[in-house]
């Protein structure tokens, strides 16, 4: 592929009862991550209609799915125990997005409700409300930050590199996996400690395809460790195949 692989990112929506100033800033920091490694973004939310999503989701050559709001637990099977602000219409376009994705084969990265938002489309749950996981409000500084523990052995510690020291990462999410709710159709690539045990913050599909997701905020470089680049290269290059 000797053109820039075309990224759609499935983002907040400007229209929801959100400040638009930092729904703006938010939504272009991912942009920029996929720009760095070379990818062309194209950013789409739950206004667009069925033509605009058909169109995107058929020239996409990897899709990129954000942190937001809260994910509905009735998607996987369970009553409101903790989640807040849910946004139906965004689990909607998500859900659409990647079912369009894996029926085409292609790349798919999540970033933090993205990570949860792929284990539950693969027959996962959350863990709806976990303390002490969530910093300032972004762009507030400084992050909340924790050691990352990555699994020898994985498209994860491969991308990364990683010695043996845990990687020191941004923490925004107040939803979890766990081992106990993790899809069995993923595999659980790093943990951090939390007050409600160990917590998966990195997950992968098995097999060829770049399937992946991190639930810290890699697109957030000033709080994050230089070595998450590379899994923004890493994602960007394998939309080129």
């Amino acid at each position: 592929m000797n053109r820039a692989p075309l990224i759609v990112i499935t983002v907040a929506s400007h229209d929801a009862h959100l400040d638009p100033g930092r729904v703006a800033l938010v939504n272009e920091r991912y942009a920029d991550g996929v720009r760095r490694a070379g990818g062309l973004p194209l950013l789409i939310s739950s206004v667009a209609n069925e033509s605009q999503r058909a169109t995107a989701f058929a020239q996409m050559d990897a899709l990129l799915l954000s942190g937001g709001a809260d994910i509905d637990p009735a998607r996987y099977g369970e009553a409101v125990d903790g989640a807040v602000d849910v946004d139906a219409a965004r689990d909607a376009l998500e859900w659409a997005a990647l079912d369009a994705a894996d029926l085409r084969g292609i790349p798919v990265f999540g970033i933090c409700r993205g990570l949860q938002f792929l284990n539950v489309h693969r027959g996962g749950s959350l863990l709806q409300h976990v303390e002490g996981q969530v910093g300032a409000a972004y762009p507030e500084t400084p992050a909340l930050s924790h050691p990352l523990e990555v699994s020898a052995g994985t498209r994860l510690a491969s991308i990364l590199g990683v010695a043996a020291a845990p990687l020191a990462v941004n923490s925004y999410h107040h939803q979890a996996v766990t081992d106990e709710r993790l899809s069995p159709k993923l595999i659980a690539t790093a943990y951090a400690d939390s007050p409600r045990g160990r917590l998966v913050e990195g997950l992968e599909q098995p097999g060829r395809r770049f399937v992946l997701g991190v639930q810290c905020h890699p697109e957030r470089t000033e709080s994050s460790p230089a070595e998450l680049e590379r899994v923004w290269r890493a994602f960007v290059d394998a939309a080129r195949r």
